[in-house]
């Protein structure tokens, strides 16, 4: 594991200036980082422990970037709270919760530190390994696919909002799609029209509406709801499925895969991001089974401590 060292530790031990951090944890993870909490933990040479950890990014003295990883997973938790709340507090991780200290940052951090050289790689003469580096995220791929399922997730009224209900809305009796309707909900096909439901069309990440969603489109969503399905038969690795607080009796989940995200209210619709479809959002309605389905993955879900 790279910056195990004692002499690497010291480094960033010594004078780091906390800039921000992040949870590492089953339930809570960056998920530019990985599908799931092992292929996070991968990404930074670290072992998936069941507790967690969590990190500190930070600059030394010399302006260089390090991540300071403890086990101290509550004292970060409290940190990150505070600072949701617009509140001050100080974090200030005993050393003898430091677990690592590796160079660089693998997440985009927009601050530095005052009175202290710009933001830097460590020297390579005091380092294990190359300085860790964000995803890349200016390209549409697995990365930037998951950030935007954490937008939805955060900003989530925003995203239902742009959705007009009538889209979702289709001809009774089995009659088939209503005209400017995506038609499917991934669950069975025309025989199911009988109900809301619908892809309702894609959505596209700047929050427009784009031209209407074609047969492959709904054969991508069949594909994926079909993939997520399946972790309720055969749980997939700890973290792909995440269940968080949301308003009401609901809950948010997320859930990823190779190639596809999904976002969802437990009491509502969901929203479904292809690495195969750069820069859409998919809406997938109710329907008659789209409720059993969310409601299974939140039974199997990871959810915070």
């Amino acid at each position: 594991m790279a910056g195990t060292d004692e002499d690497t530790v010291a480094a960033a031990d010594e004078a780091l200036y906390v800039l921000t951090a992040a949870l590492l944890t089953p339930a809570k993870f960056p998920a530019v980082l990985g599908d799931d909490y092992p292929e996070a933990c991968a990404a930074l040479g670290l072992a998936p422990l069941v507790d967690g950890y969590g990190l500190v990014l930070g600059q030394d003295g010399h302006g260089a970037r390090w991540t300071v990883v403890i086990d101290d997973v509550s004292l970060v938790a409290v940190a990150i709270a505070s600072w949701d709340c617009g509140m001050e507090h100080e974090l200030s991780p005993d050393e003898r919760t430091v677990v690592a200290a590796l160079p660089g940052w693998p997440l985009a951090v927009a601050v530095a530190a005052p009175g202290v050289p710009a933001p830097h790689d460590p020297a390579p003469e005091i380092t294990d390994g190359p300085a860790l580096t964000p995803p890349d995220t200016s390209v549409w791929g697995p990365a930037q696919r998951r950030l935007g399922a954490d937008e939805i997730a955060v900003q989530w009224t925003l995203w239902r909002d742009q959705l007009d209900d009538a889209a979702f809305i289709t001809e009774p009796d089995g009659a088939g799609p209503a005209e400017g309707t995506g038609g499917a909900d991934g669950e069975g096909g025309a025989e199911n029209d009988d109900r809301p439901g619908g892809d309702g069309g894609a959505v596209s990440a700047h929050g427009t509406e784009s031209a209407q969603d074609s047969p492959q489109g709904r054969s991508d969503i069949r594909r994926v709801l079909a993939a997520a399905r399946a972790y309720v038969e055969t749980p997939p690795p700890l973290g792909r499925v995440r269940s968080s607080f949301a308003p009401g009796d609901a809950r948010t989940l997320r859930a990823d895969g190779p190639g596809w995200s999904l976002v969802a209210r437990t009491d509502d619709i969901a929203f479904l991001l292809l690495d195969t479809r750069p820069g859409e959002v998919l809406p997938v309605g109710r329907g008659p089974q789209l409720p059993g389905l969310l409601e299974a993955l939140d039974k199997m879900a990871v959810r915070p401590f």
